[in-house]
Parts: C-alpha cells; structure tokens; sequence
C-alpha cells in the first residue's frame, strides 16, 4: 500500500533518524526507503571490532536511530509500524519501519520529538543540583515504555560503577588495537562528519569520581583539568535478555531515555565502558534475574554540549 506520506518527508524523517547517539559517533546506519517503508540496516564497516567485537553496541545505536524515526513519523501525524530483524538471511537488516494510519501525536510525543536537535552527549562536569525523585521516576517510565528496565543506583551501586568503570578503562587500554581504534574515531580535522570532536570530549577528571572514556591519552596537547560532581546520578538500562532483539529493544529504550531526560532540561552522558568488558559486564548483571545490563547513563544539570558532526543524508540512505 502507498506511503501517505510523500518521499521527501520521508527521506526528512530518515535525516532527523541521523541525530541519534552512537558508540564514538561512528553512526553505524544505513537506510533504505523502499515501497513507503523505510529499512535499516547496520554498516558493519563502522563496527568497532576492538571494543565492540560482537557489535552489541552497533545494534544498540542502531535501535537509537530506529527510536528516533519511530518519533519523526509521529512528529507528521502517524503510526509507525516496526518489523524486528525482517530477514533471517541478512543479519544487517535490522527494522523495517513502515507508515502506519494518520494518528495525532500526543503532547509527550511532540515534546521528545522536540528534543531530538537538542540531546547531546556531555562530557563535561555537571552541577551539584540533584535530580528529583519524579524526575528519575519519568525516566525509568520510559524505559519501561520500550520494554526495558532503567534502574537508579545507588550510592554503593554507583561507586561500583565509577570502580568498575576505571578496572574497565585500563583493561581496555591494554587490548591491542584500542589506541588506534579511539584515535579512529578522535576527530581532529575539519570537515568530518563522524567521529567525536576535540571539543567534545571534555576535561581530565583529576579524582575520578564520575566514569569518562579516556579520550585525553590521545590529544596532542595536555588535558585541561575540570571539577566534576563529587556524586554522579547513574542509571544502569538493561533488558530480560542478551540476543540481538533484545540490543535493538536497549538501544530504542536508550534514545527514548536520553530524550526524556533533554525534555527535563537534564543533561546525559551515556557510559559504555563497564560493559564493554565481559567479566565486568556481569557483576553488573543481574541473571538470577534475567537482567542483562546494556549501557549506564550519568544524568544531572550543566551547561550544553556542543552538537556533534553527522553524515549526510547522501551518505547513508541508500537507493531503492
């Protein structure tokens, strides 16, 4: 059946699909719009094989992409329809989305979809101010939205995480192949459209006291030194299992999070390092439960980040 919606508002949705977070930026998406759907599909060429060997995190930021134009088609007045993994016989097709009937989007829908252009990942130190409780209480509602759990740690649970984090960090650094992979992905010159900036990745915590990627052994000048939060609010998002539905499920959950939070003028920092790490991966982990923890989420207030480069539309969307 023919798309209500014309191609080139498509092919905007696709675009706004592009703003959504991913590991060190390195935007592992394509698109296809085919028939008034839209398929997605990982690019396994910009999978991190060092510290993402299983691509976990690249199905996760896939599923942000999907989340986030899963809410652009609802921004134009309709219900987008969801096909997990459409293909047994192409692992790399992920979703196919497709343009349900005319339906108004609700208050809380717009104001996510406002928050898109304005969620960015921040390094940088946050204030002291702390979260309220109804606040936390709207994020774990919406990860529970997207079938997932986000729970609130505390403060034991959070300096195991900051531990963690750093035991992470060196174990990390001591795989070959990690400098160059991070350096990859450090962008230092003009004009590129993936990659994290110099000027977003943020001071030298000296007390290590909030969980931050070590980007500064890579620059080629002395890390300037900030003042961070002396006790960060960290969200850890899991889900009841640890196949690839389950990373998608994660990854559309992290975005709707991560806009929850912008919507609440909170700033966020999503933190994958404890995860990155097998063994430290499951003292995080919950089994017994059947929970698996996917990604950690420092959250609080602070001045904005600086939006980070995305790849043009011609880049990424695919011809039919």
């Amino acid at each position: 059946m023919p798309s209500l919606l014309s191609p080139a508002v498509i092919a905007e949705c696709v675009r706004t699909a592009t703003a959504a977070p991913s590991l060190h930026n390195s935007q592992p998406w394509f698109f296809r719009i085919r028939d008034g759907a839209v398929e997605v599909y990982a690019d396994r060429r910009r999978k991190l094989d060092v510290v993402d060997p299983a691509g976990r995190e690249m199905i996760i930021s896939v599923g942000a992409a999907v989340f986030t134009l899963r809410l652009a088609v609802r921004r134009e007045g309709f219900l987008p329809e969801v096909e997990s993994f459409p293909d047994a016989a192409d692992p790399d097709f992920v979703a196919r989305v497709s343009i349900g009937p005319a339906c108004a989007p609700s208050a809380a829908e717009e104001a996510l979809a406002a928050a898109i252009e304005r969620r960015h990942t921040n390094r940088w130190p946050f204030t002291q101010q702390v979260v309220p409780s109804p606040v936390l209480g709207d994020l774990r509602d919406a990860a529970r939205d997207e079938g997932t759990a986000l729970t609130v740690a505390d403060a034991a649970a959070r300096d195991t995480i900051v531990r963690l984090s750093r035991l992470a960090g060196r174990r990390l650094r001591a795989r070959g192949g990690y400098h160059a992979e991070t350096s990859h992905w450090t962008a230092r010159g003009a004009g590129r459209s993936d990659g994290v900036p110099i000027t977003a990745i943020g001071p030298w915590d000296v007390l290590e006291t909030v969980p931050t990627r070590d980007f500064g052994l890579l620059r080629p000048q002395p890390p300037t030194i900030g003042r961070f939060e002396p006790y960060p609010t960290m969200l850890v998002l899991s889900t009841r299992g640890d196949d690839r539905a389950e990373w998608l499920r994660a990854g559309q959950a992290l975005q709707r999070v991560l806009l929850a939070a912008t919507d609440q003028n909170l700033v966020t920092t999503p933190v994958s390092q404890p995860v990155e790490v097998p063994g430290i991966r499951r003292r995080l982990t919950a089994t017994d439960d059947g929970r698996w923890a996917q990604m950690m989420i420092r959250v609080g207030y602070g001045r904005p980040a600086a939006a980070t480069p995305r790849r043009p539309l011609s880049e990424v969307l695919l011809s039919a």
